[in-house]
């Protein structure tokens, strides 16, 4: 009798202690699911989320329009440097790639700031690599790197870009 009373108790015993580990797992995943849904609150009152993806609006210079022209243009003067690549112009192709990444990097970094002035300064670096890109593109249509016509379909709008980065940056200072 006392065995089977000891057997009984360690069976109550045990479903207890189901009983309390599942609730404690429901505990937990409640306790998760309110943490997650604080955060998601905070991400989407920041605008960092929205429906667990990132907005596209994380990043000030995003919202720009001259950031978006020179990723833009940056394609056409990446496919330019590619050829100077095929002629085995090496240096060449990394001094344009190098001068069209910073157009766009600088007004990214630069929106970053915490002062316009030091936001425009980053804008004049940008506007610099602008007119190197210019540069460079004369330099290889004398090479016969590109053609007359692709100088001309990039150059416009380069020239372009430079006049809204300095429209931009005035509006800062």
């Amino acid at each position: 009798m006392r065995g089977e009373r000891l057997r009984a108790q360690g069976t109550e015993h045990r479903a207890q202690s189901t009983g309390l580990r599942a609730q404690s797992a429901e505990h937990r995943a409640q306790s998760t699911e309110r943490r997650a849904q604080g955060s998601e609150h905070r991400a989407q009152s920041t605008g960092l989320r929205i429906n667990g993806y990132l907005n596209m609006e994380d990043f000030r210079f995003e919202q720009l329009d001259i950031w978006k022209e020179a990723i833009e243009i940056s394609d056409t003067l990446f496919d330019y440097a590619d050829k100077a690549d095929e002629k085995r112009l090496f240096k060449f192709a990394e001094q344009l790639r190098a001068a069209t990444m910073s157009i766009s990097n600088n007004i990214a970094e630069g929106s970053g700031s915490f002062s316009d002035k030091e936001f425009a300064s980053f804008l004049n670096i940008s506007r610099r690599s602008v007119f190197e890109c210019a540069n460079i593109l004369y330099i290889f249509l004398r090479r016969k790197i590109i053609s007359q016509e692709e100088k001309s379909a990039i150059y416009y709008k380069l020239l372009t870009l430079s006049k809204k980065i300095t429209s931009f940056r005035k509006s800062l200072i």
